[in-house]
């Protein structure tokens, strides 16, 4: 079948896209968009590859699923659209930049700026229905990134994981820490995040390293 993703992605994933499960994961995803209300758009569903080829990931953030309310999701983990109130954890992710590398909180919570650096942000699950959070869980979007890290693992090296709560560490634990570095914290919600995320470090430590491998640090 054909996929709208980015090429440099689709030749790294092209035995996903024709096994089983993933043709069993387009008929679900494809009954619920004509079913029901689900985010993000269509046309963004892929749109953490599309703006971040396979070769220019210099950085991995690991999110679960979609913000599931009108006008939030555009198909990057932790990110919304322009003129979207900031979600809580996304604040906090925002405290800690300014904490860490003294850079004060932006007007747009639009994270594309990163992703355009080489900052992957990738949910596990990359759809859900409208105000029903984890509703696409369990129907293989979770096994289709976990390909997309393992390819990275694979066929990358230098790269910076960070990962934010034990749901992330728990799905990049097979990264090969010695090839590349592994930055692990609790989840910036407001639930956890002043048990260690405030205060992590991840963001200039994440410049530190791409500088010491000459690669170009992230303007976050």
């Amino acid at each position: 079948m054909e996929v709208k993703i980015e090429q440099s992605w689709k030749a790294a994933l092209k035995e996903e896209f024709t096994s089983s499960y993933f043709l069993e994961l387009t008929k679900f995803v494809r009954s619920q968009y004509a079913q029901n209300q689900i985010f993000p758009a269509g046309k963004d569903i892929f749109n953490a590859f599309d703006c971040c080829p396979f070769e220019k990931v210099k950085v991995v953030i690991i999110g679960q699923d979609p913000y599931h309310n009108v006008g939030q999701a555009h198909g990057l983990c932790f990110s919304v659209n322009d003129g979207i109130e900031f979600p809580p954890s996304l604040v906090n992710i925002f405290k800690e930049i300014e904490r860490d590398l003294q850079i004060k909180m932006p007007l747009s919570g639009n994270l594309t700026r990163w992703a355009e650096q080489g900052v992957l942000l990738l949910n596990a699950t990359l759809t859900v229905e409208a105000h029903k959070a984890g509703s696409h869980q369990g129907k293989g979007w979770e096994k289709f990134t976990d390909a997309a890290i393992r390819a990275l693992n694979e066929q990358r090296e230098g790269i910076v994981y960070l990962l934010w709560g034990n749901y992330a560490q728990q799905k990049a634990s097979f990264v090969d820490q010695s090839r590349n570095l592994v930055l692990k914290s609790v989840h910036p919600s407001p639930l956890s995040a002043y048990r260690g995320f405030i205060g992590c470090g991840h963001f200039s430590a994440t410049n530190q390293y791409l500088k010491l491998n000459n690669k170009s640090e992230i303007n976050w």
